[in-house]
């Protein structure tokens, strides 16, 4: 699982990296072989590293730190994967679990997937599963589909 990083006030989670984590924590619980990759640096207003946020909220919530891996050099969602494949890549290159390769799995708001998993397909060169976040504020939910829109459009001319 890579949980895409979003803002941090200060240490406490966004309301968006909120709806992330909850997310990644029922996938965790109910998956106990998971491991999860925590993807997100340290913006600005941000005291500590969206990755570390994320491990401290989801390890006060029962869920071992031993399946958490930090990934807090990304200030975007295409290092945000790219940085999280390597990471990937370095914990899995010996591990006979892997069946010939990691499964993966991107956690992120529902508006943000559709340019993530297109983004994460084009790195891999192969399928990824995703795992909305539901954005429960509706003003919130539009602004955000709008801009992602945009973002779409600007990925595919570039």
């Amino acid at each position: 699982l890579i949980v895409l990083g979003a803002g941090v006030n200060g240490t406490t989670p966004s309301k968006s990296l909120l709806y992330r984590l909850d997310a990644a924590l029922s996938y965790l619980e109910e998956n106990p072989d998971c491991v999860a990759v925590l993807s997100g640096g340290r913006g600005k207003g941000e005291d500590i590293s969206e990755a570390e946020c994320m491990f401290r909220w989801l390890t006060a919530r029962g869920i071992d730190a031993s399946r958490l891996f930090l990934e807090e050099l990304s200030t975007s969602t295409e290092e945000n994967l790219a940085f999280s494949m390597d990471l990937i890549n370095g914990i899995f290159a010996e591990d006979p679990r892997t069946d010939g390769g990691p499964h993966i799995v991107i956690c992120s708001a529902e508006y943000h997937l559709l340019r993530a998993r297109s983004l994460a397909e084009k790195l891999l060169g192969t399928d990824v599963g995703t795992l909305p976040a539901r954005t429960r504020l509706p003003l919130l939910r539009v602004s955000n589909y709008m801009r992602e829109a945009c973002g779409i459009i600007i990925q595919r001319l570039l």
